[in-house]
């Protein structure tokens, strides 16, 4: 009986495993199907709302516009080229939402050809960067698929389009940028650690748009290569990586490297998102996501050897927009000039030249500035003689660009990396001592009253003592607080919000300069640090 009841029952639970498993088979079934069918399908596309100001229109279609709606339609190109800087992105088949809603073949073609005559006529030329499909259910009343286009306007010279302008067919640096519509500057840092002092001055002097990473396929990520992405991420610098020597490589370690630096990038302290880049339409969305969302990180893998991946850089380097608007750009030049000082030479039959960066206002061929502070704390008057940009003389300079600047038969020994060109209405603010709100990234003991790193504020590189920590004794990694630094040497020329990194050997840190101290405060501190110390009272010998 009891064997006959254990059986019976054994049976049914073998049964109902069945039936469960053929069940279970069948939703693991439909449930592939469904998600290859939602694979397949096109989510319902869109975009970012357009914004009123930056170089991305959106139109829907521009079909057979009219004389007035021509007109208008140029006029607004112009505009988006100014805020482009000379560049400007147009969004054909998608509406002022952002819904891409998507245009026919034959309006596709219309829309492009009136975009030709609207480039013609204000000196511009256009590129086809990609061209997609979209399904659409309503749009034109047909539904299917149907089109979208992102072009690339951009006022070139006639003899030049599309191609990478460089030193070839014995050309000077003066054809190069005279046949150019793009310039992009590149720098190249050191990236053995030995040289870690020129690299962070690179990054806070030169005040790049942006930074390409290089990590060798065959070697991986190094320790230089995470200290180098955390300066450039505590700098707040948009950061995309390239993986060279990819020919070198085997598949699996070219494959192998990618996952160390989407690992990486995934980190919390990066909280990155990796893009990595195979084909041209990859390129053109990662340049467009790139510089407005500084969380996307694009990974490009690279051979200077057989080329492979290089056309792919040209095509994100092609379309990538600038940072500043020609509204900010217009804002600093309304300003007092300052040049900063990065780089002093001596050129045979010219004299003393000076390179650097405009950080504001206008410069022009032959106007007097102080440059300073010397030693002292004092300004001296010069004369710009002549100022060459990109190896062309220019006349003027304006605020964001990069020149050398001839001063003549000033006294070379006078001048020092880090100080600045200002004009003689300002009054430039000067100091020895000032404070910082600060993070300490690491320290290997406690960073604390009397610790001396080399402090970093712009093109200012010098030796800083600690005078005070505010509210606290010492600081341990991860911790903030205001901070009060001293220069040892001279004072320095610095801006309030100027952006800090100190270091010391493993020591490092970050922050922004909240407070200039005044002279009455340098000579307050002097006097504290030469004055005897108090006696010792009863109760502090007591406690001895």
């Amino acid at each position: 009986m009891m064997v006959d009841v254990c059986g019976g029952k054994k049976t049914s639970s073998k049964r109902s495993r069945t039936r469960r498993g053929k069940r279970g088979r069948r939703r693991r079934k439909n449930n592939r199907q469904k998600n290859n069918k939602n694979q397949n399908e096109t989510p319902p596309p869109f975009l970012p709302p357009e914004a009123e100001e930056g170089n991305v229109e959106y139109k829907l279609k521009l079909v057979n516009p009219t004389r007035n709606r021509f007109e208008h339609l140029a006029t607004q190109l112009k505009w988006r080229l100014q805020e482009g800087r000379g560049e400007a992105v147009y969004q054909i088949g998608v509406d002022d939402n952002g819904l891409l809603v998507g245009l026919s073949q034959a309006d596709m073609t219309a829309s492009i050809g009136t975009l030709r005559q609207m480039a013609d006529k204000v000196g511009a030329d256009i590129t086809l960067l990609r061209e997609r499909q979209v399904d659409s259910d309503g749009g034109g009343g047909d539904g299917g698929a149907r089109r979208i286009a992102e072009v690339l306007v951009r006022k070139v010279p006639d003899d030049q389009q599309r191609q990478v302008v460089n030193y070839s067919d014995s050309r000077s640096a003066e054809e190069i940028c005279e046949s150019s519509s793009k310039m992009i500057t590149f720098m190249d840092l050191a990236g053995h650690h030995k040289y870690l002092k020129t690299t962070v001055f690179g990054l806070t002097s030169y005040c790049p748009d942006f930074a390409m990473l290089v990590v060798g396929a065959n070697t991986g990520i190094a320790g230089t290569t995470r200290e180098h992405l955390g300066l450039a991420m505590a700098l707040k610098v948009p950061i995309f990586i390239a993986v060279s020597k990819v020919d070198v490589c085997s598949r699996g370690a070219v494959e192998r490297t990618l996952r160390q630096l989407e690992r990486l990038l995934k980190q919390p302290g990066c909280n990155k998102v990796p893009l990595a880049v195979h084909t041209a339409d990859d390129a053109v969305a990662a340049a467009q996501q790139f510089a407005p969302a500084a969380c996307v990180t694009p990974i490009f893998t690279l051979s200077s050897v057989s080329g492979k991946g290089l056309e792919l850089l040209k095509v994100f380097l092609n379309v990538l927009p600038p940072l500043s608007n020609s509204e900010q750009q217009e804002e600093l030049m309304q300003q007092l000039t300052e040049f900063q000082v990065d780089e002093i030479y001596s050129v045979p039959d010219v004299g003393t030249v000076v390179g650097g960066t405009l950080y504001s206002g206008v410069c022009r061929e032959g106007e007097r500035l102080a440059v300073g502070p010397t030693d002292e704390g004092g300004f001296l008057r010069v004369k710009v003689l002549s100022i060459q940009r990109n190896r062309s003389s220019c006349r003027l300079l304006r605020a964001g660009q990069a020149a050398t600047l001839a001063l003549g038969n000033f006294d070379r020994t006078l001048l020092r990396k880090g100080m600045v060109m200002v004009s003689p209405k300002m009054k430039p603010s000067v100091c020895r001592h000032f404070e910082a709100a600060v993070v300490l990234l690491f320290h290997a003991g406690t960073f604390r009253r009397g610790s001396q790193v080399t402090a970093h504020v712009g093109n200012v590189r010098q030796t800083a003592v600690v005078q005070r920590v505010h509210g606290k004794d010492e600081l341990r990694t991860g911790e903030r607080a205001v901070v009060a630094f001293g220069f040892l040497k001279h004072p320095e020329y610095l801006r309030t919000g100027a952006k800090l990194l100190f270091r010391e050997g493993v020591t490092k840190g970050i922050g922004h300069v909240t407070r200039l101290l005044t002279a009455e405060h340098d000579q307050n501190h002097e006097n504290q640090q030469h004055r005897p110390p108090p006696a010792a009272t009863a109760a502090d010998s007591g406690g001895i």
